[in-house]
C-alpha cells in the first residue's frame, strides 16, 4: 500500500522533479485535451495545470498545516455545496479518530488559493467501519463555510457523484497530490475490472497522497475514488478504485440529507 501514509509532524519531503517535469511537460497540452474529451495519450502523468477542474480537487491536511497533506479530495455536486469525496482510510476507522483536518482545493507550490475549509462531520459507510472492507473504501466529508459564509462549491464547483456507471464505459481523468509534491498531477485513460467490485486503471507516478483522488469521465461525473484494493495499489504505476453501486449511493444520500 502506498496510496496514503500517516500524516507528518514534521517537515514533509520536498520533491523535485528535474528532468521527469521537463519530458511531462512537452505531452501536457495533448493529455489535457484527452482529459476534455479531446484526442491525446492516454496513461501518461502530467502535472496538472491550474483551472477550473483541477481547482475542484485538493489536499488533505491534519490541523490546517499547509506543507504537510497526506491524502487527496474533491468537491461532489450536493444541495448544501459543502460535500468533498475521498477514500475511507484517509478519514480513519470510524471517522472519529482523525483529529481535525482541513481541505485546500487546488492547492499548489504551497498556497491554497481557495482557502482551508474545515471537516466538520464525516461520512463511512458500514462495511468500512464494521470491518475495513476494502469493497467499502470511500466516504463523503461535510465542510463548514468560509469566513465569508461561502461554500465550498459556491468557490470552486464540484463533478456530479455517480454510482452504478459501468466499468470502462469511457476513459476517466484521475488528479490527485503525491505527498512529496505541491502541485497535483493528473492521468486519463480507460478502466479495467479487476474484480467484480474492483477497477483499475494504468498510470504512473500516483504514489502515497493520491489516496482518494477522483476517476471523472467526460460528463463530469465522479465514477470511482482511489483506494479499495490494496488501498489504493501497492505500486505507483496502477491504482484502484471501488466499483461505485448501491452502498456508495446510500451513503451519498445520507450525507446529502446530513444529521
Amino acid at each position: 500500500m502506498k496510496r496514503c501514509r500517516p500524516a507528518s509532524r514534521g517537515t514533509r519531503r520536498l520533491a523535485l522533479f528535474g528532468a521527469i517535469v521537463l519530458v511531462l511537460s512537452v505531452v501536457m497540452s495533448a493529455s489535457l485535451a484527452a482529459a476534455d474529451g479531446g484526442t491525446g495519450p492516454l496513461g501518461v502523468t502530467v502535472v496538472a495545470a491550474a483551472g477550473v477542474r483541477s481547482d475542484r480537487v485538493g489536499a488533505l491536511f491534519h490541523e490546517g498545516k499547509p506543507g504537510e497533506h497526506y491524502c487527496t479530495a474533491s468537491v461532489v455536486h450536493s444541495p448544501r455545496h459543502d460535500l468533498v469525496l475521498t477514500a475511507a482510510h484517509c478519514l480513519g476507522d470510524d471517522g472519529e479518530d482523525d483529529g481535525e483536518l482541513f481541505f485546500a482545493p487546488g492547492y499548489r507550490d504551497g498556497q491554497a488559493p481557495h482557502g482551508l475549509w474545515r471537516v466538520t462531520r464525516r461520512y463511512l459507510p458500514e462495511g468500512w467501519v464494521d470491518g475495513q472492507d476494502e469493497d467499502s473504501d470511500f466516504a463523503f466529508a461535510e465542510l463548514e463555510p468560509d469566513t465569508r459564509g461561502r461554500e465550498v462549491e459556491d468557490v470552486v464547483g464540484g463533478e456530479r457523484f455517480a454510482a452504478g456507471v459501468a466499468t470502462g464505459a469511457t476513459a476517466v481523468t484521475v488528479t490527485g497530490y503525491p505527498d512529496d509534491r505541491d502541485a497535483p498531477v493528473t492521468c486519463t485513460d480507460k478502466p479495467r475490472a479487476h474484480s467484480r467490485t474492483q477497477q483499475r486503471i494504468e498510470c504512473p507516478g500516483f504514489s502515497a497522497g493520491t489516496s482518494g483522488s477522483p476517476w471523472v469521465n467526460g460528463n463530469g461525473q465522479v465514477v470511482g475514488v482511489l483506494g479499495g484494493h490494496e488501498q489504493g495499489g501497492a505500486t505507483d504505476d496502477v491504482s484502484y478504485s471501488v466499483v461505485l453501486g448501491a452502498e456508495a449511493g446510500r451513503l451519498y444520500r445520507t450525507a446529502v440529507e446530513g444529521p
